[in-house]
């Protein structure tokens, strides 16, 4: 189920979106100069670790090969932050859609969840 086109498309807006929020909110972290450095540091980060980490077989080559449980707690972890942050915002409503379409989109993407839970290479994306 997670290699369906929705629910691919699901993730990219998910991770999209996740990006977006941490550049809202490094914007509105401060009224100075450090806004500047938040706005575009804070998703840039995120990005580099969503990246970087990879379980094998995952569409591209790992850079730096995690298992599957570290891999699953890192997204977790980056959703949780870009809902925290959205809380953060006094955006609550915002942040429970996005709880209830992270923990959705977990649900749907079962066999690659339980894989990652199970520490064993994803084998959905080989083609």
């Amino acid at each position: 189920m997670n290699t369906n086109p929705i629910n691919l498309a699901v993730r990219f807006l998910l991770e999209i979106t996740m990006l977006i929020i941490f550049t809202y909110w490094g914007w509105h972290l401060a009224d100075n100069w450090v806004r500047y450095i938040a706005a575009p540091g804070i998703p840039l980060l995120a990005a580099v670790l969503w990246g970087v980490f990879r379980i094998p077989n995952d569409p591209k080559a790992a850079p730096v090969a995690i298992p599957g449980t570290l891999r699953l707690l890192l997204e977790l972890m980056l959703f949780g932050f870009a809902i925290y942050a959205l809380f953060d915002l006094g955006e609550a409503r915002c942040g429970q859609i996005m709880t209830i379409i992270v923990i959705l989109h977990y649900l749907v993407s079962y066999d690659r969840t339980w894989a990652m839970l199970r520490n064993k290479p994803y084998n959905g994306f080989a083609r």
